[in-house]
């Protein structure tokens, strides 16, 4: 595990809006979403969406999620993403507050509307999900999954 690696891990996050998350439903079935995210340091990730959708109801009997981030622009062989393992949840009481002000942050720092408390409870359609990873890997050379050291991603 290098310095280089965190460096690279933190590129890509600071780098995109969208992450795609990977989710499993009670049999094992995978799904996977693109939801565009507002990141609170390297370990912590916020989305809104629908309780109603697939991947939202797998969130429900299944917390365990695997993350990418990467950039789909580049010109094929030169991409490069970020790995993560994590434990998802749809927020409550706790952590609501403090999660909808990184999300509203980043979504207005993107020229997006500003979130409140009302626009992820009920009746509101959206609901206020958090990710924390717990393994972050990139790619290294060969194509071989590297970690990323725990201690370099605040």
């Amino acid at each position: 595990m290098t310095d280089d690696n965190a460096a690279i891990a933190r590129g890509i996050i600071d780098a995109n809006r969208y992450m795609v998350l990977g989710t499993a439903d009670e049999a094992g079935l995978p799904w996977v979403t693109p939801v565009w995210f507002a990141p609170n340091g390297y370990r912590e990730f916020f989305w809104v969406s629908d309780p109603q959708r697939r991947h939202s109801w797998n969130l429900a009997v299944r917390p365990q999620v695997s993350i990418v981030i990467f950039d789909s622009t580049v010109p094929i062989s030169t991409g490069q993403a970020v790995y993560m393992s994590a434990v998802a949840e749809q927020l409550g009481a706790t952590g609501l507050v403090d999660g909808i002000r990184v999300f509203s942050a980043r979504s207005e720092e993107h020229g997006a509307r500003p979130w409140t408390l009302e626009d992820v409870t009920a009746p509101a359609r959206h609901r206020l999900y958090r990710a924390v990873a717990s393994e972050h890997f990139v790619l290294g050379e060969q194509d071989e999954r590297l970690p990323v050291s725990p201690s370099a991603l605040p």
